[in-house]
């Protein structure tokens, strides 16, 4: 796709997930990079927390001591703070800083009293990862002053990018200590919004009479709130990923944004047609070995593999309502066995030995293993709202027509049990579902279909609203389903997934090629390539501001 680019000397774009997977904004910045350095080559540097050391270090990072060598020769950063630069090693190999930001910790309540002056940020209230957030976030504004200054861009297009709350010191630093910067602000997701659905309120119902600062205070969400609401007024673009979350925003954030910035995927992420067949057999096994060696059985040849996955947030993101869809299919089954997995990182002690000693001897046990619905121990096993909740419905137990298994770790290659990443993992499903109650955008669900699995979304995550809006919510058609969620239909949603799950099931191969073809699709029409104009837009509007700044500086300094 053909389109007017902005020409940039440089682009800063900080993250704590730059470097770091730890959550869906690792997926969004580095499938973005590649298009980045198409367009920019390497004057887009990426800038992330060095929390890695010799004994642990970073598997997405490769240092390049000659990279930016000139200017950390001369970098005069504070003391406790310093830098490794190198290469991100993703699509398109993008320059990367990692910052060590210990030093900040001395000087916070000197940056929070100026934030506090200069922009209204209240700190008083920060608690758990607010320091450590705001020091790793004021580290990166220092590295960008050091570096703008040591190559001259007074006078050049320069842009400082943002993400999430957790960035928000640094983008308020930057608007401080250099004005000609364009600087760009996204929330993923607010962080007001995301404590009002984790605490069980209706969000969408009453979303017109919710006051942003006054639920901060309800909820003790005052310091990340005040910050981040401070960076989306300062930034010269604010922007977020959906529609959904723009409404949001102008609701709690007294702020509509500037750009909606849709996420976008690449191609080359999924394996070709040649290796997606033997990917798929691999990835089937596999799981279905970890099943068997769970339950002490042999499953069918045509059992139907599904999967949903995300963080670890039992009511926003629709893993209720999934375990109780599959409920109802054990007791009005399809015509197909079913294997349910739910992927989901929680606090994780170790895998279960017993389950690695089962795998490995290639057979299942004859009485299978206690409690066959979990593959690693957890340190809250009685607080673990999943795991109670699969419990509860009696998985494991009597169950004869769906059997649940519960994999609580980062699929990252790793983790004992599979030894397989999540992409290794997805080739192998059959389908996926995301019925969330929060979703700003939902990754994994577009992630599914550039693998050619059909899925399930609802109508309140931002990547349900982009096929409604540009597509036909029908597997046959796009490759996704769409079911209307709202605060109050509950039950319905339950009824529907399971009814989505069990047109899948018990569908023709015919239907399910169809319906794979057809994912991949709508997978195409969300690359990068497309989805990167609406960056480019939210760029422009930046300098443009960083413009006028610069020229008004110019001439009153000339008086």
């Amino acid at each position: 796709m053909k389109f007017e680019s902005v020409n940039l000397d440089l682009l800063f774009e900080t993250s704590w997930e730059v470097c770091n997977k730890v959550g869906g904004i690792y997926t969004v910045l580095s499938t973005k990079a590649l298009t980045l350095q198409n367009l920019y080559k390497d004057k887009t540097i990426f800038i992330g927390p060095d929390v890695w050391s010799e004994s642990n270090p970073s598997p997405y990072f490769t240092e390049v001591p000659s990279i930016l060598r000139p200017w950390k020769e001369k970098a005069q950063l504070p003391e406790g703070v310093s830098v490794r630069v190198g290469r991100w090693n993703i699509p398109g190999k993008p320059i990367a800083i990692l910052v060590k930001f210990d030093g900040m910790y001395s000087q916070k309540d000197y940056y929070y009293g100026e934030m506090w002056e200069r922009y209204g940020v209240d700190s008083l209230h920060g608690y758990g990862d607010y320091d450590e957030a705001c020091a790793f976030a004021l580290a990166a504004g220092l590295v960008i002053e050091s570096i703008c200054a040591h190559k001259r861009l007074r006078h050049k297009n320069v842009l400082a990018h943002f993400d999430e709350w957790t960035t928000g010191m640094g983008l308020l630093y930057t608007r401080w200590k250099l004005p000609y910067v364009g600087t760009i602000f996204t929330t993923h997701a607010t962080s007001i919004g995301r404590s009002i659905c984790g605490n069980g309120k209706p969000l969408y119902d009453y979303l017109p009479a919710y006051n942003g600062d006054q639920m901060a205070q309800e909820l003790n969400m005052q310091s990340k709130h005040s910050l981040e609401k401070a960076a989306a007024h300062a930034a010269d673009c604010f922007t977020t990923v959906s529609d959904v979350t723009a409404v949001e925003c102008e609701q709690l954030l007294d702020k509509r944004p500037d750009v909606v910035t849709p996420n976008g995927f690449i191609a080359d992420m999924a394996p070709t047609k040649l290796r997606a067949k033997r990917a798929r057999l691999t990835a089937r096994q596999a799981l279905v070995n970890v099943a068997e060696a769970l339950n002490g059985v042999k499953f069918p040849e045509n059992t139907f593999i599904v999967a949903t996955s995300g963080r670890c947030e039992y009511r926003n993101k629709g893993i209720d309502v999934f375990l109780d869809a599959l409920n109802k299919l054990e007791h009005d089954a399809p015509s197909r066995r079913i294997l349910a997995f739910v992927l989901v990182p929680a606090w994780m002690k170790q895998p279960r030995r017993d389950l690695q000693q089962a795998i490995a001897g290639g057979e299942p046990p004859v009485y299978g293993l206690p409690e066959p619905i979990l593959t690693h121990e957890i340190n809250n096993p009685d607080d673990d709202a999943i795991l109670n909740r699969i419990r509860q419905l009696g998985f494991g137990s009597n169950s004869r027509n769906v059997e649940v298994v519960y994999m609580p770790c980062y699929l990252n290659g790793n983790d004992g049990i599979l030894n397989m990443d999540y992409y290794e993992v997805l080739a192998g499903l059959d389908a996926t579902a995301f019925p969330s109650y929060y979703e700003p955008w939902g990754y994994t669900p577009l992630e599914s279909v550039a693998f050619g699995i059909p899925t399930i979304t609802t109508s309140l995550s931002g990547f349900g609203q982009w096929i409604l809006a540009s597509s036909t919510s029908d597997f046959a058609i796009s490759g996704v389903e769409v079911i209307p969620r709202t605060d109050s239909n509950y039950d319905q949603v339950v009824e529907t997934l399971a009814d989505d799950l069990r047109k899948l099931a018990d569908a023709t191969d015919d239907y399910r090629d169809k319906a794979s073809k057809s994912a991949r699709n709508t997978a195409d029409r969300a690359e990068w390539s497309y989805f990167i104009t609406y960056y480019v837009e939210a760029y422009s509007k930046a300098l443009a501001a960083a413009d006028k700044r610069r020229n008004f500086t110019d001439v009153t300094s000339s008086i």
